[in-house]
């Protein structure tokens, strides 16, 4: 099995942090950084090799990861000389793709089962499987409903639920065909692209532990958590 690492991000909304660091090399505790986290769960998945897509201070994240054979894995780069989006690094690299293949974000903390998100991938033969999450909005407003400059009905600080993407995918190679490499494409633009062709995304509903360190009280709750959650992460560790 083989997965696909988006690391090439700036960290914007995580700095000072990433100042100095790429974001998926940032500490979580006293030992781990996020993105050997990472490594060390796909390996215990099952999973054989890595491509780490790298940008914003690259070269540290392979010097400090190397070929991937501390943790069991066959690792492999591929440079973004620009921006590319979140997928569109992968249009540079389908040519060394297996058919299907684990896309995700270096900055997961997550206990998802990777190998079973492929797995299910492959079983329902949609061209893009999504792990999705489960999120409560609280809205701290009475919300209108108008209509005709009338209001037509009200609620008082509802709460909305919905799924998120928790930035983790099963990909098919050939939903790429047609996007031409080089040139940048969002997650965002193949799912409305899959939508219009009438091509649906599988959902892979998740209910364990996931948090997206994005921003700074992300990253203060993960250390703060990551003590006590460290055997779910790290099984064996």
């Amino acid at each position: 099995m083989h997965a696909v690492i988006l690391a090439g991000g700036k960290g914007v909304r995580l700095r000072p942090y990433t100042t100095a660091l790429p974001k998926p090399l940032v500490p979580i505790g006293d030992q781990h950084a996020i993105l050997e986290i990472v490594l060390r769960q796909l390996s215990a998945a099952g999973f054989t090799s890595c491509t780490i897509a790298i940008g914003h201070l690259g070269e540290i994240i392979r010097a400090y990861v190397g070929d991937g054979s501390q943790w069991g894995l066959a690792v492999d780069y591929a440079s973004e000389e620009s921006p590319l989006g979140t997928m569109g690094p992968l249009l540079t690299l389908r040519d060394r793709l297996p058919e299907t293949f684990l896309v995700m974000n270096g900055d997961v903390l997550t206990d998802l089962d990777y190998a079973d998100v492929l797995a299910r991938h492959r079983a329902s033969g949609a061209p893009l499987t999504i792990a999705t999450y489960a999120r409560k909005v609280h809205i701290d407003f009475g919300v209108l409903t108008t209509d005709a400059s009338k209001v037509v009905a009200f609620t008082e600080k509802p709460s909305m639920d919905y799924r998120v993407s928790m930035g983790v995918y099963g990909l098919s190679r050939s939903t790429l065909d047609g996007y031409m490499p080089g040139l940048p494409l969002g997650f965002d633009e193949l799912v409305l692209d899959l939508l219009e062709s009438d091509n649906q995304p599988h959902a892979y509903e998740f209910a364990g532990y996931w948090l997206d360190i994005g921003r700074p009280d992300d990253y203060d709750r993960a250390n703060a958590e990551f003590t006590t959650r460290k055997s779910l992460l790290l099984k064996g560790a």
